[in-house]
């Protein structure tokens, strides 16, 4: 046989591609090596960094669990202060008025309880007494009264000395502090147990603090409220205590976001705490992110190009919440520069050893690899009568050849089962073999052969050869039309256009194949066993389908789901109703229109719907003018004679029906429903009377 052009050029893409296979070889080899090393340097990377990052995870662990400590320590020593001078009162040890007692007693607290910054009494009388620290070294008593010295503050100072502490100073200062205008005595002189505050008012004047505060009764009679008052400026010093790295930092939020404590050595009661707070933005970009003032939250964020871990973490105080915040660059640093000069060592080995290995690569494998690599593009495209078997030094390419023709044999024998224009259409789109699909608009077609049933039980076994000859006309052109076919159901064959390529013109291109089938099954001579020619039924519909691989992970088919299918096959069954050979839908009709000819058929209520469905008999194309020209007359009456049928007109219509029936005495559409419209005539229509045919069948 004589090479085609096509084949010629083939030929030469072929050779032109063995050169080029043997280049990318030896680039894969390169590729393969420079990978390697890029992949252990990755590896080495993911490990250092991984260990840096638990470095940073457990410096974190350690921060929270001294700062969970020391505001639980905080916490229980409030609760403790209140507790133990609150039993004082209950058992008479020291009343509420004895000034003397009252004032070593909260004294006595301050120097005891490190983190404590306030002890202080309110009276209902609106009298008020404190014991306040000034920060390490001195300590003031403080007391406002209604009666005495009204409008002033009396305040005593104290130096604080080793083991004791010593008198300093009297003053009298105006104030207008009000303990009865304060919302923890206000709530404490109405509670039962004491609970926790915040605070920022004070008679020395603002000071962020929370206090623990209650009332205290004696024989049942309510004394005043006792609070126990710690200033955020402690846990601000006790912050700066805290080693975050080396240039990391902690915070400390209340449960509406707001700073509580950022690192001060220098922060007391004398010193408001400032701190560094050019890392707050951090902590409050992490607060945003963090679901609730519950849940402990870690993740990485960046500012100024540099990148920080942030962790927040509950504490053991109502609603508060700790952010660390450790830079990246502390731990990793160290890691990127030796993975830099790790990267470079890799580099140049890998660039040597890859340059011999091309250089026996290209010998060796590059070339009987080429070869099988073209018996592999036969394999892909389905061509598995030009596979060969081609023999190589190496191993292992000589069984690759091996079991590439294989299995090209065995391809060969399941070619028949399955549709390999279909299988290379799926390849061309990338199309993955697992279940999934897509709602897309196209059109299905089903074709069979009237009284199938009737002729397979006289031929029985003689019926073989009929209908694979029928099955591949019907394959032919369908495939030559640009179709799918889905699948044989006994003699009825389903087919799809529209996927997996899409086609714009899926509708007419359906179309044309209709028509395509009946006359090649016209023009082929095959005749029943009675003689008779073959007869063959279709059914056009187009819409939105669910078109993929459906089915299990076990086995999968290509195919069209959905109820523009369903109504494409009970269009096909309803050809034997109306006598004709191709109905299509009228959405179909729609899409298709002005390349074919149709005449609307009738309204049905198909098997398993109740509204109408416009039903069209296809019958020819367009460009056919002899076609056209002749069945404008008879079309025209059949559709005039259709639109006084559903205007109840049915005198008028019965005429436009024989109309038709004089031209064309055999066609039975226009008889059934002239002889509904007689029938109507005689018995009369009603309100309920709808001009909808139901097809009760399938």
């Amino acid at each position: 046989m004589t090479a085609s052009p096509g084949r010629i050029a083939s030929g030469q893409a072929v050779r032109r591609l063995t050169v080029s296979i043997r280049l990318a070889v030896s680039a894969l080899v390169l590729t393969a090596i420079l990978l390697t090393a890029a992949l252990s340097s990755l590896l080495w990377w993911r490990t250092a960094e991984a260990t840096s990052r638990q470095l940073a995870a457990t410096i974190n662990e350690q921060i929270v669990a001294a700062v969970r400590k020391e505001v639980a320590a905080i916490v229980d020593e409030a609760r403790a202060a209140h507790t133990a001078i609150r039993t004082l009162f209950l058992q008479n040890v020291l009343d509420t008025r004895e000034a003397d007692k009252r004032e070593f007693v909260f004294l006595s607290q301050l120097q005891s309880q490190a983190t404590i910054s306030w002890v202080a009494f309110g009276w209902p009388d609106g009298a008020f007494f404190a014991a306040h620290k000034l920060g390490d070294g001195r300590l003031e008593m403080m007391e406002i009264s209604l009666t005495d010295h009204a409008g002033q503050r009396r305040v005593d100072e104290y130096d604080v000395v080793p083991g004791d502490i010593e008198f300093a100073n009297r003053r009298f200062e105006p104030t207008d502090f009000r303990v009865a205008d304060r919302t923890w005595f206000k709530t404490g002189i109405k509670a039962e147990d004491p609970s926790w505050f915040k605070v920022t008012d004070h008679p020395i004047g603002e000071r962020p603090s929370i206090a623990f505060a209650g009332p205290i009764d004696v024989y049942q009679e309510r004394q005043g409220v006792l609070a126990i008052i710690i200033e955020y400026a402690r846990l601000s010093r006790f912050l700066a205590q805290l080693e975050v790295g080396r240039t990391g930092t902690a915070y400390v939020f209340d449960g509406n976001g707001e700073l509580v404590a950022a690192p001060d050595k220098e922060a007391d009661e004398l010193h408001p705490a400032q701190g560094d707070r050019k890392l707050l933005p951090l902590a409050q970009m992490a607060l945003a992110k963090a679901s609730t003032d519950q849940d402990a939250w870690r993740g990485r964020l960046s500012s100024g190009g540099a990148a920080y871990e942030v962790a927040l973490t509950p504490l053991p105080f109502p609603g508060w919440r700790l952010a660390t915040i450790i830079p990246e660059a502390e731990f990793l640093g160290p890691v990127e520069t030796t993975l830099r000069r790790l990267i470079v060592g890799l580099a140049v080995g890998a660039l040597l050893a890859a340059l011999a290995s091309a250089l026996l690569a290209r010998k060796v494998i590059a070339a009987p690899l080429s070869r099988v690599v073209g018996e592999i593009r036969h394999v892909e495209t389905f061509a598995l009568e030009q596979v060969r078997r081609h023999p190589s030094r190496v191993k292992e390419i000589a069984s690759l050849s091996g079991a590439i023709a294989e299995m090209a044999a065995g391809l060969s024998a399941f070619r028949k089962f399955i549709p390999a224009d279909l299988v290379r259409a799926l390849l061309r789109q990338g199309v993955q073999a697992k279940p999934g699909g897509a709602i897309q608009e196209l059109s299905v077609m089903f074709v069979d052969i009237a009284g199938f049933t009737g002729l397979s039980e006289r031929m029985g076994d003689r019926l073989v050869p009929l209908l694979s000859r029928y099955l591949d006309l019907v394959s032919e052109v369908v495939v030559a039309n640009g179709g799918t076919i889905d699948k044989f159901i006994g003699d009825a064959v389903m087919a799809f256009w529209g996927a997996p390529q899409p086609q714009a013109d899926h509708a007419e291109r359906c179309c044309r194949a209709a028509l395509a089938i009946r006359r090649a099954i016209d023009e082929s001579g095959l005749v029943d066993d009675l003689g008779q020619p073959l007869q063959i039924r279709i059914g056009v519909n187009s819409g939105h389908m669910l078109v993929g691989n459906i089915g299990s992970e076990l086995r999968l088919n290509y195919t069209v789901i959905g109820d523009a299918v369903n109504v494409a096959s009970r269009l096909e069954g309803a050809n034997k109703s109306y006598g004709t050979q191709i109905l299509i839908g009228e959405e179909t009709e729609r899409l298709a229109r002005g390349a074919i000819v149709t005449r609307e058929i009738d309204s049905i209520a198909v098997y398993g719907r109740e509204e109408g469905v416009a039903v069209h008999e296809l019958i020819g194309l367009a460009d056919r003018v002899d076609l056209a020209h002749e069945a404008v007359g008879w079309i025209a009456s059949y559709q005039r004679g259709l639109a006084k049928y559903r205007a109840r007109d049915f005198e008028g219509a019965a005429a436009d029906f024989n109309a038709v029936l004089v031209v064309r005495a055999n066609d039975r559409p226009a008889f059934i429903i002239r002889e509904r419209c007689l029938h109507l005539l005689q018995v009369g229509s009603d309100a309920t009377w709808r001009p909808v045919a139901a097809l009760n069948t399938k």
